[in-house]
């Protein structure tokens, strides 16, 4: 193989860090508040507000956040969740840490969402909630899913940890369902290192949510050591070790702030990505459909040997090899031992799935990237065809 396509590495998803965010960290350290206090507030509002939202409480992952609408769902023992294929495995662990069974809907093979005809056949009598994946930022059909929630009486939790800026007929991702859960780890579009949010529609759902975050105790720290003077709390349910830190809120205000830039410079680099391989012989991202819109946090292409001559997984080692970052998102959760043994499922029960997850390669599409990353990726990729090509001439 050639020379890398550049000398440094350039690291997938890495988070784009101003001064802003900077100062504020050092501010909250000098302050004396590091644990939740008034920016952990003041990030909850911003986020509310940005999303239109009645209740927003912060967590310290999308991970907590799902677990804890779960449980304020009144999901538990001997309840189905519907939920994706195609997604982390966080999404199902949640329903096992709830004592729920997660039961998987197959995707749509164009928009690599959950398929509501799935979700449909998949509904027994014990099913509680549908957990709904806006998957690479693209939001769900969901004039079809809340149709089949309220002729079910189902829940709708939506995992939004790719989607903050996304929406569905112009209202936003998060504020369909009964609970929304984001996503702030380093790689997402608004990071605060590691956190999340919760939005609830109602006032005692929120409530409780915060409650739980914080072992149950009816009163966070920043009420009980605040300036107004001690207060005393209780435990009243068996809670977690769940809230957010100030120290990470104290970045995410200012990342939240330039949401709506750091989006568009998304786009431009989606676009660049759209308008340089449209005659490469690999899969690329379906088009925004109308009246929606994109988050623009996965950039997958996909990646099928007998069109491209080069395997997903030697795809990947090139990139690599050429100094390029690249994400999986994601193997099909059936594909992962864990789930086959526990839970009996496999891979061929949920063939678009297997199929996207065995060929998707992520490609960087951060903010960070400089027009130079850009051609430096576009060239990585269109070398490998090129290297492809050559593989799949005959020798002579």
């Amino acid at each position: 193989m050639s020379n890398p396509a550049r000398k440094d590495f350039l690291v997938f998803g890495a988070p784009a860090i101003e001064q802003g965010e900077i100062d504020e960290v050092v501010a909250s350290m000098k302050s004396g508040w590091l644990g939740t206090g008034p920016k952990v507030a003041r990030f909850e509002e911003d986020f509310r507000r940005y999303k239109g939202a009645p209740h927003a409480v912060a967590v310290n992952s999308c991970t907590a956040a799902l677990h804890l609408s779960l449980l304020a769902s009144g999901v538990g023992p001997g309840d189905e969740v519907i939920t994706t294929p195609l997604t982390f495995c966080a999404t199902v662990n949640v329903i096992l840490h709830a004592g729920a069974t997660p039961v998987l809907a197959d995707i749509n093979p164009v928009t690599m969402n959950i398929d509501p005809e799935q979700v449909v056949a998949r509904i027994t009598p014990r099913t509680k909630a549908i957990l709904a994946v806006h998957f690479a930022g693209r939001p769900c059909d969901m004039d079809a899913l809340c149709a089949i929630a309220r002729d079910h009486g189902l829940k709708i939790i939506e995992d939004c940890a790719h989607a903050i800026e996304a929406e569905y007929k112009g209202r936003k991702t998060g504020t369909f369902g009964d609970f929304g859960c984001f996503s702030f780890y380093v790689t997402k579009n608004v990071i605060t290192g590691e956190g999340g949010m919760v939005l609830c529609r109602r006032e005692e759902d929120a409530a409780r949510v915060k409650i739980l975050a914080l072992h149950g105790m009816s009163k966070d720290a920043w009420k009980r050591f605040g300036d107004a003077g001690y207060k005393h709390y209780f435990v009243t349910e068996c809670g977690f070790k769940y809230n957010m830190m100030d120290l990470q809120a104290a970045i995410g205000i200012h990342q939240l702030a330039r949401v709506e830039s750091s989006w568009q410079r998304r786009r431009e680099i989606w676009t660049r990505y759209d308008e340089a391989f449209v005659d490469l012989p690999i899969g690329l991202p379906a088009f925004v459909e109308p009246q929606t819109r994109h988050a623009f946090h996965l950039y997958t292409i996909l990646v099928d040997e007998e069109l491209t001559g080069i395997s997903r997984d030697a795809f990947l080692d090139r990139m690599t090899a050429n100094n390029i970052g690249v994400g999986v998102h994601y193997l099909s959760i059936p594909e992962h031992p864990y789930y086959q043994n526990e839970l009996g499922w496999r891979p061929e029960d949920y063939p678009i799935a297997m199929k996207i997850g065995r060929q998707t390669v992520s490609l960087p599409v951060s903010p960070k990237l400089t027009d130079e990353d850009i051609v430096d990726v576009i060239g990585a990729v269109s070398r490998l065809d090129r290297e492809g090509d050559a593989e799949r001439r005959p020798k002579t």
